[in-house]
């Protein structure tokens, strides 16, 4: 009852939450709740188990999917490989898919949005110029969105959350500062800037000018953004952006072009 007590909370509050049941094998209707930053409630019946499934219904949490997933007794990830009967599971996930907001609708944009919906992203891509921000150029987008940044944030700035992305890739400082300063303003998890380092020192006098020059403020900006992959192409340096994502929201430590000095592209 505990349990149903507090997916009924949860879900009550909007709070993304995993329940995994199992299925078919040993302790068939054995149930476990999974919510990220929090220890899982109940059990399938193995502490090993109940952590592999705990980690996966996270993923399942994060890309926003329910699915079906099969382990060995003790959380094998390859069953067919053991003799003891698998376990199967039902992971039923509550949660929006994560949110990528790119700001520009530039050469970039396309293969960015296309990379982010291949993770289970819901893509939108705003920019004032309505000859640009079109459905013909971005059929992948989720939305298109024909706005200054800062309505879009003030109508839904506080949706974005820890999962979520802002993705800046204009060099308009007219564009850029307003929606840095947008971004700034929510719970967002990741905020990329594109432009090289003279670029991205130029536009932090311009936030200065604005009132945005506080460290934990310009820590929050990844800029210039993505990992340092050598990427070239729109399509590679879509790559470089998600895998930075990634690597931010999951802790590992990896090159970021914004810790490096020296040319971004060499």
């Amino acid at each position: 009852m505990a349990l149903f007590a507090s997916l009924s909370e949860l879900l009550r509050a909007d709070e993304p939450v995993a329940l995994v049941t199992v299925v078919d094998g040993p302790n068939v209707g054995a149930k476990l709740l999974v919510t990220p930053g929090t220890d899982p409630l109940g059990s399938l019946g193995n502490a090993e188990l109940d952590r592999i499934a705990s980690r996966d219904a996270i993923a399942e949490l994060e890309a926003g999917r329910s699915g079906v997933r099969r382990y060995g007794p003790d959380g094998q990830t390859t069953p067919e490989d053991l003799e003891a009967p698998a376990v199967t599971v039902f992971v039923e996930s509550w949660a929006p898919p994560p949110q990528m907001w790119i700001f520009g609708a530039v050469d970039f944009t396309a293969a960015l949005a296309k990379v982010a919906k291949v993770l289970g992203y819901r893509v939108t891509v705003c920019d004032a110029r309505e000859v640009f921000a079109t459905r013909r150029r971005f059929p992948m987008a989720d939305e298109v969105v024909v706005s200054w940044p800062g309505p879009l944030f003030e109508r839904r700035g506080h949706t974005l959350r820890q999962r979520d992305a802002v993705c800046i890739l204009t060099h308009d400082p007219k564009f850029d500062v307003p929606a840095v300063a947008g971004a700034l303003a929510t719970s967002v998890g990741y905020i990329g800037v594109m432009g090289s380092r003279r670029t991205h020192a130029t536009r932090l006098e311009r936030l200065a000018e604005v009132g945005i020059d506080r460290p934990e403020q310009l820590d929050r900006l990844m800029s210039p953004i993505g990992l340092d992959l050598g990427a070239r192409t729109p399509e590679e340096t879509a790559v470089s952006i998600c895998a930075e994502i990634i690597a931010r929201r999951t802790g590992r430590g990896v090159p970021s072009l914004r810790d490096g000095s020296g040319p971004i592209h060499s």
